[in-house]
């Protein structure tokens, strides 16, 4: 015992030599990996929080400036009118600055539609500085999307391909790409704060992804990339009370993307499939009736005669709980997965009945009747003139935000032209029931009461769910 002392430090001296003589093998062998680590775009997570730099550089060049002009008449105060003698009103150009996202290598680029709304002329500047005029091939409101086409010649442009937006998660790595206040391209990061709002009121088909990620005015249009360099979602808006990002920014998911992109390039015009029912969220009270443990899915209060979900046998009472294997918790959701698909595809809807779970393939198609299309400018001599009027149909009413159940029949006032006469009794959005006392079912039926001979009409309307009835003599 007294002699395995001096052994045992002379064993302890050549292991921690030998330790030493591995590590800097270790360390020379390592090191043209760290040389080479510069030019390696990073390929985890670990590796991206060493620099998004990589990142950006790899998906930059598909991120575009978005120009628009459009002609406003500005309106002449009383002031100026008395001492000018009546001046007319004047025109102006105003300029517009937001963001796009490059799609397609041929020149597709998608941006929001109120970038686009009411501009007359179009220009996108790449992300080096070359500039190409661009057309408007499509404008949603309803999804907030336009989708401009430039001519490059034959270039092939950089695109940025679509995420599986299913596969998003909160607290995902993001990176929002624009140009917030016309100061050039900018690049914020943030995590996915969210993955389907949709109580935002920003669109009717509302699911939007949130994030933290700084967005500010002008980034409206720009990217939400994720790690992968693919296209998360468009940035269509923030949640501020100072017109300044705090933190709460929101973007349209890239299947919706995909599916507006899709139908401008190949369709020409974005027509929403219809399931045909209306429904509501499901409250604490109605899961626990339903022996759920929590709140989901959406009720079905409605079903449209001979639409796509009373021919797949759904009832009132179903509570709609999964839209192809993705849970849904409100009426909004459901529109939105089922809007992904285009209309003659096939979505299934799993849902409980009687504390019973089924499933139900239903066949998507259009709203039934009248579009925007079918408007009809009524003129002559009496109190309809200058309104542009369409029957009223569940496509009508998808079309415009309103309720594609509401009951009974009318005519729909699209819009009013300036300065004609019925300027001072109608208003975009009334439904005209009934003229001199006679329903007024189809466009037909009101023109025929339009007689030269006529000065004087009882008219019964419905505006803002409030129904109006009153004369009016010319």
């Amino acid at each position: 015992m007294m002699h395995s002392l001096p052994m045992t430090k002379h064993i302890s001296k050549l292991l921690a030599v030998a330790g030493l003589a591995v590590l800097a093998l270790l360390i020379v062998a390592l090191l043209p990996l760290f040389a080479e680590a510069e030019e390696i775009v990073p390929q985890s997570r670990t590796e991206m929080e060493l620099s998004f730099a990589p990142l950006v550089k790899q998906t930059s060049p598909s991120v575009v400036n978005v120009y628009t002009q459009k002609r406003v008449t500005s309106r002449v105060s009383p002031m100026e009118q008395f001492f000018s003698g009546g001046v007319a009103p004047r025109e102006r150009v105003q300029n517009s600055l937001g963001s796009g996202v490059i799609v397609g290598a041929d020149g597709v680029i998608v941006t929001n539609n109120h970038v686009v709304e009411g501009a007359e002329s179009f220009r996108v500047v790449l992300s080096d500085r070359r500039e190409y005029p661009a057309e408007l091939v499509l404008a949603d409101e309803r999804t907030d999307l336009a989708v401009l086409k430039i001519d490059t010649d034959g270039a092939k442009l950089p695109t940025l391909p679509y995420a599986d937006t299913r596969a998003s998660q909160v607290g995902d790595l993001v990176l929002a790409i624009g140009n917030p206040f016309g100061i050039g391209q900018t690049v914020t990061s943030g995590i996915l704060s969210a993955t389907a709002r949709t109580d935002v009121g920003i669109s009717d088909y509302a699911f939007f992804l949130q994030t933290d990620a700084a967005v500010n005015p002008g980034n409206s249009g720009g990217a939400l990339i994720n790690t992968k360099g693919e296209l998360v979602g468009v940035n269509t808006a923030i949640f501020s009370r100072s017109g300044g990002s705090n933190g709460i920014g929101f973007a349209i998911p890239a299947e919706m993307v995909k599916r507006v992109v899709n139908a401008a390039i190949n369709e020409g015009s974005f027509v929403r499939p219809w399931l045909g029912l209306a429904g509501q969220a499901v409250s604490y009270d109605m899961a626990k009736a339903q022996g759920l443990d929590r709140p989901i899915g959406v009720m079905v209060t409605e079903v449209y005669d001979d639409g796509p979900a009373d021919r797949a046998g759904l009832r009132r009472g179903d509570l709609v709980t999964d839209i192809d294997g993705r849970e849904v918790f409100d009426e909004k959701g459901l529109k939105f997965l089922a809007a992904i698909k285009s209309p003659g595809e096939t979505t299934e809807l799993t849902l409980l009945r009687g504390g019973k779970q089924m499933t139900k393939k239903v066949k998507l198609a259009p709203p039934p009747g009248a579009t925007e299309a079918d408007v009809v400018l009524l003129d002559g001599q009496n109190v309809f003139s200058g309104a542009r009027v369409v029957e009223l149909s569940p496509r009508l009413a998808e079309e415009n935000g309103l309720d594609p159940f509401q009951k009974g029949s009318g005519i729909y006032v699209h819009s009013v032209l300036r300065r004609s006469v019925a300027r001072g009794y109608f208003r975009p959005g009334d439904i005209i029931r009934s003229v001199n006392g006679v329903q007024t079912k189809s466009v037909k039926d009101l023109k025929a009461l339009l007689k030269p001979d006529t000065h004087t009409w009882n008219i019964e309307l419905e505006r803002n769910g409030h129904m109006i009835q009153g004369t009016v003599t010319l």
